[in-house]
């Protein structure tokens, strides 16, 4: 056998069945089953197999108590060295105060609080070694468990030999909450393991590839992987299931991009002498050689009979525009239309205006397929009813070659004569529901292209887009400078605050504008909450407050200083913007509603208020706002941190460079990973159990390889049904969540 087979010759059915599939209520009783599941979601014994630890804790390593994050769901290894019990005050009861310790050397401690806690009391003695489990609060300024899940362990020092043996492993600690801690999954898990025929169990890695990978037996893996016999064994049993998940991750990924080839969509080939080529003739720029390289390829692409789906990722400033709209011209020659779906309406006014500039005459007109001109449609849920039906009549008649809309291009009176290609603007906003509903309204398959600003490392754009081929977009057009990044920490120099506003005069003084970006909108203060001494007033992080505190600043007197976020009616924000656009605004105070797409060439000077309140890329996509007009831009990270917050560190890294390639890659290994991966769209994880997207970037680039090959010799795993079985194992409603976002 080769070692670019992709496995058996022939199908044996057989091979896909095993305990794995079997209800977990035949396994271990129907009182666990329904206790594992109203807990944990899950019902089938491979379900629970596949629970695996996050980590693991040797008896003598306690837990960092310094690196606790206030409000997570922790579970510690620990010592107790103290214990109080007082009656409480208010009412009948005692209160039952341990105070745990590390083994770090220094004086970090944890305070727990058990109510009526008679056994604690009881259990909890000096010296007692013990695991906890329950969410990190505060009180008094320190962070604090109240009556957490525990459960005592053997202390090596009083064991007696066999429990001595089993002190000497290592504790697997698992996904907990407050009902359900870590050590009732190992004791759940623990049970099944020896009712399982775990030799049975098929393997869903083709064995050349388990050999080129060097992988522990499946069945060694999971019982090295629930109750490894030392801390060096489970290190090889994980690498053995990061293996098998990227390769269920890809092969599923392979199977639905195997599945949009087969699609038959409407091909749009170029048209010469048509609106594409008197666009590229009036075009006052040369395009760069990566705009004209993606061009040529999505140019292709939409001209095939098969939907294209492909992501185009690039810097803030980069382009992606006028290569999107460059496709959008082309697919209109061929007789279509095209949708542009951006998250926001200040964003969707934004696109509307560059586009309709870009194309001058050209999007003027009224001929679906002509080539004289188009007409450029917006369609938002704000607008007045009279505008919004002609909008409405403009896509369904065909008038309007190119529709530019928020959320409101989804709804059911949306109608278009021939839609060949959607574009989606800031992808990670949407969801598949979304997408798939303007898809819908085509009669087949429109071409597909997702574009993002938010710089995405190759390997998580393969993981999270991974149907998708995903083209980058590197370089930045003429006339575009580089933006000099500072920090600002008012905790060291709080001086540095009016040289902050100072700066601000002089850039308006030098004829340009200024943002000035706040995390929240804030609550407008009444009258009596306004300080006397407006001149001690510091800056608030929200956007009311700092407006009414700007107008104060005898540095910015006689500035035209205005607002902008997302509580204000589409026709302000729309009056702001365009103000802005036509510097009859200096300063303008906003939310991150000015995170992508606006485009104001004159604003040269940004301030971001409470950096520290942001992510690296969002700093990043905020201060890619200024300098867009040939002018030097400068953004300036305001924090009150003091040096050493971990929070710093970002700030450092994302005034450190201008690549924001590297920062989504520093971002990744500082923070958790489920947050770039879009936890918050898919239920609170990253939809990756094992995996890094930035450890194990070879490894998914090996199993994707592999993938491929394998669904192309055995696109409905036929033979392979142990790998066919292990994705839908994977296939959680979560993970099908984390799937469908690309």
């Amino acid at each position: 056998m080769s070692s670019s087979d992709p496995g058996p010759r022939f199908p044996n059915p057989a091979q896909g069945n095993s305990d794995l599939a079997m209800d977990i209520s035949r396994l271990l009783g129907q009182a666990t089953a329904n206790v594992v599941e109203k807990n944990l979601g899950l019902t089938t014994a491979g379900q629970l197999l596949h629970q695996f630890p996050r980590r693991y804790l040797e008896r003598g390593d306690l837990t960092d108590l310094n690196r606790l994050e206030l409000g997570e769901d922790a579970t510690i290894l620990a010592r107790v060295v103290s214990q109080h019990t007082r009656f409480m005050q208010k009412r009948k009861g005692t209160i039952t105060d341990i105070v745990i310790k590390d083994n770090s050397g220094r004086p970090a401690d944890l305070a727990i609080s058990f109510f009526n806690g008679y056994t604690a009391k009881k259990e909890l003695q000096e010296g007692v070694l013990a695991l906890f489990s329950g969410k990190v609060g505060e009180y008094g300024g320190r962070q604090v468990l109240t009556n957490p899940g525990y459960v005592l362990l053997p202390d090596d020092e009083l064991a007696e030999h066999e429990a001595e043996l089993q002190a000497a492993r290592p504790i697997p600690v698992y996904p907990a909450t407050l009902k359900f801690p870590s050590w009732k999954t190992a004791d759940v898990i623990e049970a099944l393991l020896p009712v399982l025929d775990l030799d049975k169990v098929p393997d869903p890695i083709p064995k050349h590839i388990a050999a080129r990978e060097q992988l522990m037996p499946l069945p060694e893996a999971y019982n090295e992987i629930h109750a490894p016999t030392d801390m060096e064994s489970w290190p090889r049993a994980r690498k053995r299931f990061r293996y098998q998940e990227a390769l269920a991750l890809q092969t599923a990924l392979a199977q639905r991009r195997l599945a949009v080839m087969k699609q038959d969509a409407t091909g749009r080939p170029p048209v010469h002498g048509g609106l594409l080529d008197a666009f590229d003739a009036k075009l006052p720029y040369t395009l760069t050689a990566g705009q004209q390289e993606i061009g040529a390829l999505l140019a292709s692409e939409v001209a095939q009979g098969h939907p294209m789906h492909r992501l185009l990722q690039g810097e803030v400033g980069s382009g992606k525009t006028v290569v999107a709209l460059r496709a959008m011209l082309q697919v209109i020659d061929a007789g279509g239309q095209a949708a542009f779906l951006a998250p926001t309406e200040v964003l969707a006014a934004q696109h509307l205006r560059s586009i309709s500039a870009l194309l001058g005459p050209l999007g003027e007109g009224s001929l679906l397929g002509g080539t004289s001109a188009t007409q450029v449609t917006l369609l938002t849920g704000s607008m007045p009813a009279a505008v919004k039906k002609k909008a409405l009549l403009a896509a369904a008649s065909g008038e309007a070659g190119i529709v530019i809309g928020t959320h409101a291009l989804l709804s059911d009176n949306v109608q278009f004569a021939d839609l060949g290609l959607i574009v989606v603007d800031e992808q990670h906003r949407f969801g598949v529901e979304q997408r798939d509903v303007l898809r819908a309204k085509a009669h087949k398959p429109p071409h597909l292209l997702v574009m993002t600003a938010t710089p995405i490392p190759r390997t998580v754009a393969m993981t999270v887009f991974g149907d998708l081929e995903v083209s980058e977009l590197t370089e930045l057009p003429a006339g575009r400078t580089p933006i000099l990044t500072y920090v600002a920490p008012l905790s060291e120099h709080p001086s540095w605050e009016s040289r902050v506003w100072a700066r601000t005069r002089e850039e308006v003084d030098a004829g340009h504008q200024v943002y000035v970006v706040c995390p929240k909108i804030g609550d407008a203060p009444d009258a009596q909450d306004i300080p006397a001494d407006k001149t001690d007033a510091r800056p608030m992080t929200g956007v009311l407050e700092t407006l009414e505190y700007l107008r104060t600043v005898p540095a910015l007197a006689g500035l035209r200083i205005e607002m902008l976020h997302g509580r204000m009616d589409s026709a302000r924000k729309h009056d702001v913007m365009e103000g802005f656009t036509a510097g009859e605004i200096d300063v303008l105070v906003a939310t991150t509603v000015i995170e992508v797409g606006v485009d104001v060439h004159n604003a040269t000077l940004m301030v971001i208020v409470d950096s520290d309140r942001f992510g690296m890329s969002q700093l990043h996509q905020l201060r890619g706002r200024i300098g867009r007009g040939g002018h030097p831009g400068t953004c300036l990270l305001v924090t009150g941190l003091e040096r050493d917050h971990p929070s710093r560190k970002r700030l450092d890294a994302v005034a450190a460079t201008i690549d924001g390639f590297v920062l989504a890659k520093q971002d990744l290994e500082m923070r958790r990973e489920g947050d770039i991966l879009g936890a918050r769209q898919s239920g609170g994880v990253s939809g990756l159990r094992m995996l890094s997207a930035v450890k194990d970037e070879a490894l998914i680039g090996r199993a994707r390889q592999d993938a491929i090959r394998i669904v192309e010799l055995d696109p409905d795993l036929e033979f392979h049904p142990a790998l066919k079985l292990e994705i839908e194992m994977y296939l959680t409603e979560q993970n099908e969540a984390f799937l469908e976002r690309g």
